[in-house]
């Protein structure tokens, strides 16, 4: 399958003054796929070494005990079979289950820098966190992260734009076109377009579950494997935490987004998983999830915005899931809700919400939200070019009062209605107004601090 980071690693090969580079993501979002199928067979072809550090123990024993770039090359090289130089790339998958690779990286940079060297693993930053904050060692001892020595890059679920090009490349390439062009796409191709909106809201864009859909054309096999990816999710947290207690809250925390987002407020309340818990009870289990990218962490501002946009640390704040799938699953509402004529009275607000929040994140947006008086709200704020940006999630046609409260206290460029409908700009009321679909072309032109208007 296709995959938009893969431009991404092609820009970091071609750059003469390349480090080492690290790939971050959550469990089964492609990081392997991407890395090996897609960049390392097309770019190296028979060139590139791939080291599993969970699989060859020998290799990782080797490389656990040493952070000399030199003697790991030789060892590699002599393990493999297999000269490596300024033309292999050197792959080490797993690091999680050895972060002295990581250390090492400092080294391959500074001695070896011309030699092409990728890491990548699940849950690197909690292990690493652990390695930095490790009770018992001597300063020396601890392990310190590579800074200023390395490149980095980070894998999320596919996106929208990602899940399209797989399915149906034809329409894919006419909604770009389209947005390109600024223009509204005709009635019909719209209706379409909606419908694969809808579609992966169900399916998420965990590269398995996108990848059953596409080839059996079944909603309900992706349905079980998104099933068995959440169970894993919920294991995985005992690789998170320390304590019993630890696992379970965030066992808990983790099972209980679409509850959380699903009440009025939607603000994060620690009562609703527990009885009498306080926020700080959970704050250990909110970082270690949302380093683990599983969780993302949206924050509140207040009536008047300061730029550059800042989390208050007594703030309120919001969590989504970092799959839409996974959240459309626990949710528990029933699959044909999202295929059938009913589906925009079943289907509540949130469900949006959480999908817009990843597209966001996806292009490296962080995530706030604005709540004014009479608990007005915008789900979304963004900031580019040092230019506000306010975003209005609807599912239906919906009003425009919190975006009057909310310039009676801020200056913006315009405000973004993301909705059902279709493609329109308003100048008279700065208001832009685009279906579904269109999101990650407009995140990933407010990335690049490109407006998305003519």
């Amino acid at each position: 399958m296709e995959r938009i980071a893969l431009k991404k690693l092609v820009d970091w090969n071609n750059n003469k003054r390349k480090k080492p580079l690290i790939i971050w993501g959550a469990r089964q979002v492609g990081k392997t796929y991407l890395v090996e199928e897609l960049f390392a067979k097309k770019y190296y072809k028979n060139s590139y070494i791939y080291v599993d550090c969970k699989k060859e123990d020998e290799i990782r024993e080797f490389c656990s005990k040493t952070a000399n770039a030199e003697k790991i090359i030789e060892y590699i090289s002599l393990r493999k079979g297999k000269q490596i130089d300024k033309k292999t790339l050197l792959i080490f998958d797993e690091v999680q289950e050895c972060p002295n690779i990581i250390s090492s990286l400092k080294y391959f940079c500074q001695d070896f820098r011309e030699i092409p060297v990728i890491a990548t693993g699940s849950m690197v930053r909690i292990k690493l966190q652990r390695e930095t904050h490790k009770r018992g060692s001597r300063e020396n001892d601890k392990f310190l992260f590579p800074v200023g020595k390395i490149n980095q890059i980070t894998i999320y679920p596919m996106t929208f734009d990602e899940f399209l090009m797989n399915s149906n490349k034809m329409l894919f390439d006419a909604i770009k076109r389209a947005y390109e062009n600024k223009q509204p796409l005709d009635k019909q191709i719209h209706e379409l377009a909606m419908e694969q909106v809808y579609k992966h809201l169900l399916v998420g864009g965990m590269p398995e579950a996108v990848d059953a859909y596409i080839d059996e054309n079944n909603l309900l096999e992706a349905r079980e494997i998104l099933k068995v990816l959440y169970d894993n999710y919920l294991s995985d947290m005992e690789l998170y935490q320390a304590s019993q207690e630890a696992v379970l809250r965030s066992r808990a925390l983790f099972q209980n987004i679409y509850r959380e987002l699903n009440k009025e407020s939607k603000n994060f309340s620690p009562g609703l998983i527990e009885e009498k818990s306080k926020t700080r009870d959970y704050a250990t289990s909110i970082q270690w999830l949302t380093m683990a990218h599983v969780v993302n962490q949206s924050f509140q501002l207040k009536e008047r915005i300061t730029m550059p946009l800042m989390p208050d640390s007594e703030s309120s704040f919001r969590l989504f899931l970092g799959d839409i799938g996974m959240f459309s699953y626990q949710s528990g509402i029933n699959a044909a809700s999202f295929v059938s004529s009913e589906r925009d009275n079943t289907l509540s607000g949130i469900f949006f919400e959480n999908f817009v929040a990843n597209e966001l994140i996806a292009k490296e947006h962080k995530l706030f939200y604005w709540r004014g008086k009479s608990s007005v709200e915008l789900e979304f704020v963004i900031e580019s070019n040092n230019k506000l940006y306010p975003l209005d999630v609807k599912k239906g046609r919906g009003t425009l009062n919190s975006l009057k409260k909310f310039s009676n206290h801020n200056k913006f460029e315009y405000a973004i209605k993301v909705s059902k409908n279709n493609y329109g700009y308003n100048p008279e009321q700065k208001l832009l107004t685009i279906p579904f679909y269109f999101i990650p072309f407009v995140a990933k032109d407010l990335a690049d601090g490109k407006m998305p208007i003519k």
